[in-house]
């Protein structure tokens, strides 16, 4: 007998690592599901995959009613099965402290925190239902070390790394892995943002200026079906992202000293 395609749920589909993962699971076989805010990106992104292969819906990560439909949705088509959900959606909101809007502040905590909380939530009656099932939380390196004019944004995604290792031992009972994906800086959109209000100087051109590496998103796409399918439990994308694990373990002043010139803080 024929295995059953299997499945996985991508927020954050509209571009970035969440296209660029919906992609790769498509190209190998894997029934996607893609949701977004952004509802052109959403489309951009279903015109690259297969059309009997992918459903496509409206998500705000941060709406638990819309996580209810959605997971509806996406077990009607899937004959409630999900094996892998991708919770990648994220935003990049920066800045001194004292000078981000509250706005700014709350979005960060609502998308990069609650809402993984939220899909967490949401998808594990179809989790449990599906054998071998797990989540892949991406987090990001601004979870294994903190930097400078993005203290909120690193505070979600240190907290995403502590919802994985927490719920991997909780949800082990239900037989659902819990891991995290930890990209160094992608070329995403995020990286074209504006750190500071008032600024003109995107986080993109302070990267390039100081010679930091920036990675493609199919490197994260790569890693995020080893994510799916590998027996770590958090797992870094590029070099970098390796080396920073390494020196906020063994070295973290020789790290930190090298953040602040990294990031302009001399």
């Amino acid at each position: 007998m024929a295995e059953p395609q299997k499945s996985i749920f991508v927020t954050g589909a509209g571009s970035g690592i969440g296209r660029a993962t919906a992609q790769l699971f498509a190209e190998r076989g894997w029934f996607v599901g893609l949701s977004d805010i952004n509802q052109q990106g959403l489309e951009e992104t279903a015109a690259l995959l297969p059309e009997g292969q992918r459903i496509s819906m409206m998500l705000d990560t941060r709406d638990r009613a819309a996580w209810k439909r959605a997971m509806d949705g996406f077990g009607t088509a899937t004959g409630r099965r999900m094996h892998v959900l991708f919770n990648n959606a994220g935003v990049g909101k920066g800045g001194l402290l004292e000078d981000m809007p509250e706005a700014d502040i709350d979005l960060v905590l609502d998308v990069n925190l609650k809402g993984v909380i939220n899909g967490c939530a949401e998808a594990l009656p179809l989790l449990r239902e599906t054998p071998g099932a797990r989540i892949v939380n991406v987090a990001s390196v601004a979870g294994v070390m903190g930097a400078p004019r993005m203290a909120v944004y690193c505070a979600s995604k240190f907290g995403v790394r502590g919802l994985t290792e927490a719920l991997d031992v909780e949800y082990s009972r239900f037989g659902v892995r819990v891991v995290s994906l930890m990209p160094w800086f992608m070329d995403t959109p995020i990286i074209d943002g504006i750190p500071e209000p008032g600024s003109n100087r995107r986080v993109r051109d302070a990267l390039i200026e100081n010679k930091t590496p920036i990675y493609p998103v199919r490197m994260a796409a790569e890693r995020a079906w080893d994510a799916a399918h590998g027996s770590d439990i958090h797992y870094m994308v590029g070099k970098e992202a390796e080396r920073t694990r390494f020196a906020a373990r063994f070295f973290p002043n020789a790290l930190r000293n090298r953040i602040k010139m990294m990031m302009g803080d001399d």
